[in-house]
């Protein structure tokens, strides 16, 4: 059983790693702040893109000109989040060429710390243009302070489906880097086809096809529609699969991050330094 000192001690590791990577974050500002304009930059087009459509065709499913916004501005947000993928195999890159990840993952306990006080760090880090995009969409399509609360838990659902990833690659970034690339392109693959800029009724039906079998497709869209039906008994009954998908892969994909995690670990360590 785990003392009270120990999770004292656990908690100071936590804001120690966070307060770390936030000084060094913070030493790069413009490129941090182009991190956060990439997203902005890239889905201009499609915005342009589906006021045209919307000329020739009044919706798109659920979506029309009027509300077609807050799909851009939440896949704003889900963009941002998605960096979670890629910032946690790079601060333990970054541990590892500094040559401190091994004091630090060495008890499992510190191990947690570790991780926990990246993924702190990074959403520390990106807390205010999440906040803002969010607050823009609210105002543009406002909906109940339940639905906010719903919106907002699932999420915290997305950022979990996204450490378990983000941690699935970030092992192989210590141990197997070639590995991390390969992983991370396929990842890439899986957005392209998860309908974060464009929605499902614009692609043809072979397309339609692929996309129904990526579960962040189901993950990104119960969040969108959640929103914009703003009613959520409505939600969870006429689309319970987007919410078990959701709610399978917030389980399923930390608990896989941290068996490979622990397991490429012990058997491989650390290589490559």
């Amino acid at each position: 059983m785990i003392s009270s000192r120990a999770i004292k001690e656990g908690i100071s590791k936590i804001f120690a790693i966070t307060e770390k990577n936030l000084k060094l974050d913070m030493r790069v500002k413009i490129a941090l702040f182009l991190t956060f304009l990439a997203p902005i930059l890239g889905l201009i087009m499609p915005i342009i893109l589906m006021d045209k459509f919307f000329t020739l065709n009044e919706n798109y499913g659920p979506w029309t000109k009027n509300n077609f916004l807050v799909y851009q501005f939440i896949a704003l947000n889900i963009l941002l989040l998605q960096r979670i993928i890629t910032a946690l195999p790079g601060h333990l890159l970054r541990e590892k060429y500094w040559q401190t990840l091994p004091a630090l993952i060495i008890a499992p306990f510190r191990r947690s710390s570790l991780l926990l006080g990246h993924l702190l760090s990074f959403l520390i880090t990106i807390s205010i243009p999440f906040t803002i995009f969010f607050i823009i969409c609210y105002i543009y399509y406002p909906i109940s302070l339940l639905t906010v609360l719903f919106v907002l838990g699932i999420y915290i659902l997305i950022i979990l489906v996204f450490s378990g990833i983000g941690l699935f690659i970030g092992i192989f970034s210590i141990s197997k880097e070639n590995l991390s690339s390969l992983f991370t392109f396929a990842i890439g693959l899986f957005f392209v086809v998860s309908c974060i800029s464009y929605p499902y009724e614009l692609f043809p039906s072979r397309i339609q096809d692929i996309i129904s079998l990526n579960p962040l497709y189901y993950i990104f869209d119960i969040l969108r529609l959640a929103w914009i039906e703003d009613n959520i008994i409505f939600s969870i009954s006429s689309h319970p699969f987007h919410f078990l998908i959701l709610v399978l892969c917030a389980i399923t994909f930390p608990l896989i991050g941290v068996i490979i995690f622990n397991k490429v670990y012990k058997k491989f360590g650390i290589v490559g330094y």
